[in-house]
């Protein structure tokens, strides 16, 4: 059977839900191509070469990036077996189920894609019309990611730090989350369970990541704490091995603060920052959105971090329906007071709260007053903020971003326009002083070259 793997977004990082599977399949005894649309083009000698498609949907932009590659395929052949598998699989299933997916698995994917790929193989139907996904979350065997089929990764996102640029190789040593976040997709398949991916498996696949040049790791597990004695041993074995390896990971702050332990350990081994959700500064909403910490919590969290000397890259969800202009304007002066600048990627000034199907948001008393119609093109229910003009804002905020990412704006620049207009829209003084971005210098900091959305 000859499978086409398409991974559309992926972080900007070489696609491990692309490589994965490959592997599994590959083991299995079938044929595999992958192809990462975000830098391949789908061409009609990959489909034609191709006995079925799996279309990678690890989160909601890779979703709809999905959808428009499954609808390229059934164009070239609505007789082509289709399968969207990852994280939103399930979402928007009455436009994709019997539409263009003949099949949709969530959750551990790898058995189910092996499986269908199987009944293909022995020339049996493809599921189409089938209303519900296939979620599993068992304990198979990890193949050893496919990297080979997958291209180098000069064409990825970089590690930038200190004037220079590293290779960057992305891996993960668990799935799900043992936290139910209620605006966080993954609790809606993983039900605050996590899956451990073996020391051997990671330590293979980061050895087939080092071949290919990488000098830095992202450990993209949705929190590399949850199971902190596995990652603490994978970090030890990786470092033993290959010392120069420089990482980073993601954790909640309040992970952050229990295992105050580890990272005298963690720096020691190469850890230079730490990705933490601190989504706003309203703990208010902090609380509505269940995230298990407070804004003190967070400062505590980012001076234990600089205490050894690793950065915290803080990710925010400025705009929900309960956000007011007070609260976008006491973020932003947390970013000044938390000399946080550089270390923000400006889009993340700007992101508006999704609504999937399925999230856990939605059951919230309260929620109905504020929501609209489910968009199916954009995959969330649309919804008003209480105060209209901050939905004005955000929009001013994105197509101001949107411009100045354009443009290659230096962040620092980028930043004071976001202040002063955030500023003017709360009616306050508009004269943020140009010294913030000396503060908040965005030299020398390690960051990577693409900054991620959802």
């Amino acid at each position: 059977m000859r499978l086409l793997l398409l991974s559309t977004y992926e972080l900007g990082h070489q696609p491990l839900h692309a490589a994965s599977p490959a592997g599994a399949l590959r083991a299995a005894g079938h044929e595999v191509r992958c192809l990462d649309l975000s830098i391949q083009k789908l061409e009609e000698g990959a489909l034609e070469w191709a006995d079925a498609v799996g279309v990678s949907v690890p989160m909601h932009t890779a979703m709809r990036l999905g959808i428009k590659a499954a609808e390229m395929v059934k164009d070239h052949d609505p007789n082509l077996p289709v399968c969207f598998y990852g994280l939103y699989a399930p979402v928007g299933r009455d436009g994709t189920v019997g539409v263009v997916a003949d099949r949709v698995i969530a959750g551990e994917y790898e058995r189910g894609l092996v499986l269908w790929a199987n009944r293909l193989a022995q020339g049996d139907a493809p599921d189409t019309g089938s209303d519900e996904p296939l979620i599993q979350l068992g304990h198979d065997a990890f193949a050893l990611p496919a990297r080979d089929l997958l291209p180098g990764l000069d064409g990825y996102a970089h590690l930038a730090m200190d004037g220079t640029e590293r290779k960057v190789g992305y891996v993960e040593a668990s799935h799900g989350c043992a936290h139910e976040c209620r605006h966080c997709p993954v609790p809606v398949v993983y039900g605050g369970r996590i899956r451990i991916v073996p020391q051997d498996v990671v330590v293979a696949d980061v050895e087939q990541l080092v071949g290919m040049g990488a000098e830095h790791l992202t450990f993209g597990d949705p929190d590399f704490l949850n199971g902190w004695r596995h990652s603490l041993r994978v970090v030890r074995a990786i470092h033993e091995r290959w010392p120069h390896l420089t990482f980073d990971v993601t954790a909640k702050v309040e992970h952050v603060l229990e295992r105050h332990d580890i990272w005298a350990e963690m720096a020691a081994s190469g850890c230079l920052f730490v990705v933490c959700a601190l989504e706003t500064t309203n703990d208010v909403i902090l609380e509505r959105l269940d995230k298990g910490h407070t804004t003190a919590q967070a400062v505590d969290a980012i001076e234990l971090l600089r205490a050894h000397d690793i950065e915290v890259r803080p990710s925010f969800l400025p705009f929900t329906p309960w956000t007011t202009h007070d609260d976008i304007v006491e973020m932003m002066n947390f970013i000044v007071a938390h000399d946080l600048i550089a270390n923000v990627d400006p889009v993340q000034y700007s992101i508006r709260l999704l609504l999937p199907e399925g999230s856990l948001l939605l059951a919230l008393p309260d929620m109905k007053s504020y929501l609209g119609p489910y968009d199916a093109e954009h995959l969330t229910y649309t919804w008003a903020a209480a105060d209209p003009s901050v939905d004005k804002l955000q929009r001013r905020l994105a197509r101001l971003i949107e411009e100045a990412t354009a443009a290659d704006k230096p962040p620092g620049a980028t930043f004071l326009d976001v202040y002063r207009t955030v500023l003017e829209a709360a009616g306050h003084s508009t004269s943020s002083p140009a010294d913030l971005i000396e503060v908040g210098s965005v030299e020398g900091r390690p960051r990577l070259t693409e900054p991620w959305f959802c």
